[in-house]
């Protein structure tokens, strides 16, 4: 069967996830190396998935602030644990000025800095110092702060959305004054995490807590949300971190108490990335494009007039009429009237992953009647509405493909998670091919075996299972 995109994901899953960004229009290499630019239609992606996260954020009592890009180095040298995750990836700034030499720009030999700046991969130290200043008593206590920014880590394999060197986040960093405090809300994002991931993205996630080999330099604990691709490999979309006392101490951050003591302070710190959007497109997405759940697609209806020469502006106006009173129900919708032929604007928006495609040409417009098509389900899915009722119904048809493309991800996933009772019968799996998740006990995994099976097959362990940790997901991961 011909498809919009090849290679298929049966083919070649790699190659078909580059050619479905290409397709769906969302981004491209940049000129910088590692980077990428995400193209209007991706951006419209990200600003609703951060819009609705921002919503969740904020109903926890978080305020948003801004941070600066650079970060002393002297900052990084100070918690020299944390720092020694990102010292391969970090981009530093030695100069302040450019000169004219042999006929080219070039960092001017005497502009170099005294110390030199990083730009930022994370930041925990900046955000700890200028914390270690606002805290000082009880009563600044929790202190809870996000930020929406763009941050650098040097990416020698950079993947479009999944790792580029410059990415987009969110992270959150808050400060108690007890570790039961700070615990417990590094567990609440975590769960406010896997919310948002299934009723926004429509993803149900694997949560459960980083073993101490993959935890996050510097945490006491690091709970983790973690996807399962279409290939069965693994995708991280976000993690919230206890920190203990290691950043408080590190940057001063001390609080006056009640009874008059001067105590150290509890820290947590938790974020997600424009990496949830690599995720969503290759969970959903299909061999003829991507596909969208409604509650992040900027288009959640397009309306193609199918036109003849005699009839454009007629069957233009009448679309846009309807249009409008979809616009007027909160709906997100789009009439194409370019002059396109009608096959171009269906594939283009197929591609696109628009939740419903509306059809309308002059023996609809003179019924009273809509042709719709469910992205989600295909052509299969085409049916005819009567105009009144589509209009009367577009919001529960919406939260219904919303919950479908839950549901159809949720049985997927079944089928990923493979039960395995000793290193043995994993090792079996893995050289039989097996994809997905392999779900076996954690001690397993404590002997020089596991290690081999690490390096021979690129598994790793993705989180303690939530519900008994006493088991390990184990998984070949993005």
């Amino acid at each position: 069967m011909k498809t919009a995109i090849t290679p298929t994901r049966q083919e070649n899953f790699s190659e078909w996830y580059q050619n479905l960004i290409t397709a769906a229009d969302l981004a491209e290499n940049s000129p910088v190396r590692g980077c990428m630019t995400i193209k209007p239609y991706g951006w419209a992606i990200w600003e609703l998935m951060r819009d609705e996260m921002d919503k969740r954020i904020k109903s926890n009592n978080v305020l948003n602030a801004n941070f600066p890009l650079l970060i002393p180095i002297d900052f990084f040298n100070k918690e020299a644990e944390h720092v020694a995750g990102f010292a391969k990836e970090c981009a530093v700034v030695t100069h302040h000025r450019l000169k004219m030499i042999d006929g080219s720009l070039q960092p001017d030999p005497e502009a170099q800095l005294t110390e030199p700046y990083i730009i930022r991969p994370t930041s925990e130290t900046i955000i700890g110092e200028a914390m270690s200043r606002w805290v000082k008593s009880y009563r600044d206590l929790p202190m809870k702060l996000n930020q929406w920014v763009n941050v650098m880590r040097w990416e020698m394999r950079p993947r479009l959305f999944l790792r580029t060197a410059e990415f987009n986040w969110q992270e959150g960093h808050n400060v108690f004054a007890t570790h039961e405090e700070s615990n417990a809300d590094a567990r609440k994002m975590h769960k406010m995490y896997e919310e948002y991931m299934a009723n926004v993205l429509a993803i149900p996630s694997i949560v459960g807590e980083k073993t101490p080999e993959e935890r996050f330099a510097g945490a006491d604990h690091t709970y983790t949300l973690e996807h399962i691709m279409q290939d069965g490999k693994a995708l991280q979309a976000g993690t919230s971190h206890d920190l203990g006392q290691h950043f408080s101490k590190s940057f001063g951050i001390k609080y006056l108490g009640s009874d008059g003591k001067l105590s150290y302070a509890w820290t947590t710190s938790w974020g997600t990335s424009s990496r949830m959007m690599g995720s969503l497109f290759m969970t959903h997405s299909d061999d003829d494009g991507l596909v969208l759940p409604p509650m992040v697609a900027p288009y959640q209806v397009v309306i193609i007039p199918i036109t003849r020469e005699d009839n454009t502006d007629q069957l233009n106006v009448y679309s846009s009429v309807i249009g409008e009173k979809l616009k007027d129900k909160g709906i997100r919708v789009l009439v194409d009237d370019s002059d396109s032929r009608a096959p171009d604007k269906m594939w283009k928006w197929i591609k696109r992953g628009v939740p419903l495609r509306v059809e309308i040409g002059a023996t609809e417009m003179e019924a009273g009647t809509l042709t719709v098509t469910r992205r989600d389900l295909g052509k299969a899915s085409k049916t005819t509405f009567t105009t009144d009722d589509f209009i009367k119904n577009i919001q529960s048809l919406l939260t219904t493909i919303q919950q479908d493309m839950l549901n159809a991800v949720k049985e997927r996933n079944k089928k990923m998670i493979t039960e395995v009772d000793s290193l043995d019968a994993l090792e079996k799996h893995l050289k039989q091919g097996t994809i997905g998740f392999f779900r076996i006990k954690y001690v397993f995994t404590q002997n020089d075996k596991f290690e081999t099976l690490v390096e021979q097959y690129k598994i790793s362990r993705r989180c303690l299972d939530e519900n008994n940790p006493e088991y390990v997901f184990i998984a070949k991961s993005y």
